[in-house]
């Protein structure tokens, strides 16, 4: 850091507090040259992880979009809340995990198709229906004869 006095890149902490709300870092800083004290503030910086759509249209990446989706794919079974939160939570750890800041809708949608699809197939059927943008009833055949085959 540098001192907002003399400009030398040499201090100490002196003091270091929390904001209330735990998203900041107070530090109380002194110059070992001119020993003036300045505080500076640190905060995490908040990467926005972006969405490519099909139609190359890029957006933020919404938790929330992407958990209601699932609980739309999930309406009437038994699948809990916290069931789907692990798997927007891993989709998260995901993206966290890519140097890139970009991840495709397909890269999220066979994620959660795989995750949906050992959690329940009633669900998994409903989400891919609307992922892949099934046109017709051949389409949804197609998919449980493929899903059916994959369990024998």
């Amino acid at each position: 850091m540098r001192c907002p006095f003399c400009g030398v890149t040499k201090d100490r902490v002196v003091d270091s507090r929390m904001s209330k709300d735990g998203a900041m870092i107070r530090r109380r800083r002194e110059c070992s040259a001119c020993l003036k004290r300045f505080t500076t503030y640190e905060e995490i910086e908040d990467v926005t992880y972006v969405v490519v759509k099909k139609d190359k249209r890029r957006e933020p990446f919404d938790r929330q979009k992407l958990l209601a989706g699932l609980v739309r794919a999930c309406e009437k079974r038994p699948i809990g809340t916290v069931q789907l939160e692990e798997i927007v939570n891993e989709v998260e750890r995901q993206l966290h995990s890519k140097p890139e800041k970009e991840i495709s809708t397909h890269e999220i949608g066979e994620y959660v198709m795989d995750e949906l699809r050992a959690l329940d197939q009633v669900a998994y059927v409903r989400f891919a229906s609307v992922y892949r943008d099934f046109k017709s009833a051949d389409q949804f055949l197609k998919e449980l004869e493929q899903l059916l085959h994959a369990e024998h």
